[in-house]
């Protein structure tokens, strides 16, 4: 655990592992503790680089600006702070975003990419959703209304029929001990919204991996296909029994993809 003192925020990140160097990157109002289903699948290989992004629980200002762009310039000062000279890079969602940011802006950088439940551009639908999302929680709606609600669209079906695991879910999420800022919040909605790499795709020299849910209801795994096959070279996975977030539902099935994709086990 430690701090990296940028120009206008601490970055909060953590580190673990001695393997191979694998930034993870979490989506909207995620920190370094969404990874934890994975990450002990993952060290045994990896050298696990895990920041907060900005506007998310430990690093500070929350309220400071927030675009992708913004992000992934904040991933590529930690990487070269911790004196590493290239990485692969583990995106989720808005975290996949952030990772094709850096792919296209700082290609010499970047050994793999691993783009898990994301997309070049938001649609328009999702863009309405999140932002209704934004007001509502800043309105004051009822937190464990609101997590539950969220939940519909991040998990697959078979997870709402074990309402124990859904109210336990819910409660960690509503005495999370960093809760989310509303302010920071909406900004990462916005930086969503003003973020399309659809054009630039054609310029990721990385090797790819793009990883769907097979049941994912904001990121189709049509949209997810059409994303691997605009970047060169691209393989493209989908996943049975996962939505939006498959290292939460699937991580003994997502390590494996991963860990196969880096180490060319296959």
């Amino acid at each position: 655990m430690a701090m990296l003192n940028l120009h206008d925020i601490e970055l909060y990140y953590e580190t673990d592992g001695t393997g191979i160097p694998l930034l993870l990157i979490g989506g909207i109002a995620s920190d370094a503790q969404s990874w934890q289903t994975l990450t002990h699948y993952l060290v045994p290989h990896c050298r696990l680089i895990v920041p907060d992004n900005r506007g998310v629980s430990r690093t500070t200002p929350l309220h400071a600006e927030i675009s992708v762009q913004k992000i992934a310039d904040d991933c590529v000062a930690l990487i070269q702070h911790l004196g590493v000279r290239t990485v692969n890079v583990l995106g989720h969602s808005m975290g996949g975003m952030v990772a094709q940011d850096i792919a296209i802006r700082y290609p010499e950088m970047v050994d793999a990419l691993i783009l898990e439940a994301t997309v070049p551009a938001n649609s328009m639908r999702n863009n309405a959703l999140f932002a209704d999302w934004a007001v509502s929680f800043a309105a004051g709606t009822n937190r464990e209304l609101w997590f539950r609600n969220i939940f519909y669209w991040l998990f697959c079906a078979r997870f709402f029929e074990n309402e124990q695991a859904v109210r336990t879910a819910v409660r960690f999420s509503v005495e999370y001990q960093y809760p989310i800022d509303p302010v920071a919040f909406g900004n990462q909605v916005k930086a969503i919204a003003a973020f399309n790499s659809t054009e630039l795709l054609s310029q990721i020299k990385a090797k790819t991996l793009v990883v769907a849910g097979k049941e994912d209801l904001l990121f189709s795994p049509d949209e997810c296909a059409r994303l691997a096959q605009a970047i060169p070279g691209a393989a493209f996975i989908l996943m049975d029994g996962a939505a939006h977030s498959i290292h939460m539902e699937q991580p003994r099935k997502f390590a494996d993809c991963v860990l196969d994709f880096l180490l060319d086990r296959r």
